[in-house]
């Protein structure tokens, strides 16, 4: 990954550019109305939107116990009318369909555990652009487990200081397990407890620390 900064790429025009222009905003409320009977099944409730920007550059942390997660936040961030782009695994574009509909909407393919310093300049230069990407420090699915952070989210921290960032608490998706029981979903926004990045921080430990304040929200379930 090369030295390149959020700063290099924002323009005050950029970060007022409407959000509905971008490419897959017509899909991402498409899908909104497909999954309407999903958020009404999973009782969703969101907390702290105030904390998501209403415009511009922000870095979405979250954890990822279930398939649901990257559902629910889209559509709570959309209460805001704000559209993220994730930092997906690139197995998932293995499934045609499922590839159309990822590239449609914008998202970025990364190859976990190979340094895939291409995704991440993708998403530098989207964070310039003003717009908002999602990370997840697991690296992939847990299933509420115990898992160590991923540095990924700290090399993205580095390479745009002054982005800021957003922790979010995803709790309920585990309990899909008890179908057909009806899970409760709850999606809480929030500013990291302990400062945004710091300068110097420690790789791993930055990405622990973020980690660790979203799992005092949503403990690991086992």
């Amino acid at each position: 990954m090369t030295s390149s900064t959020a700063e290099e790429f924002v323009t005050p025009e950029n970060l007022t550019e409407a959000v509905s222009e971008r490419r897959g905003w017509r899909l991402y409320q498409t899908v909104r109305l497909m999954l309407r009977p999903l958020r009404w099944w999973v009782r969703l409730s969101v907390k702290g939107l105030e904390h998501l920007p209403a415009t511009g550059a922000a870095l979405i942390v979250s954890n990822h116990d279930s398939w649901l997660d990257p559902l629910a936040l889209i559509e709570s961030m959309m209460w805001k009318e704000r559209q993220l782009r994730f930092l997906a695994k690139h197995s998932l574009w293995k499934f045609k369909p499922m590839g159309w509909i990822l590239d449609e909407a914008d998202q970025i393919p990364i190859e976990r555990g190979a340094g895939d310093t291409a995704a991440l300049e993708r998403a530098v230069e989207a964070l310039g652009r003003g717009e908002m990407i999602g990370v997840f420090p697991e690296g992939t699915l847990s299933r509420g487990t115990i898992l160590r952070a991923r540095r990924g989210v700290s090399r993205l921290c580095r390479a745009c200081p002054g982005v800021p960032v957003v922790l979010i608490a995803v709790a309920g998706g585990t309990d899909l397990k008890r179908f057909p029981r009806r899970p409760r979903v709850t999606v809480e926004f929030f500013a990291p407890a302990g400062g945004q990045p710091r300068p110097g921080e420690d790789d791993q430990e930055l990405s622990q620390r973020l980690l660790d304040e979203i799992r005092t929200r949503v403990p690991r379930v086992r």
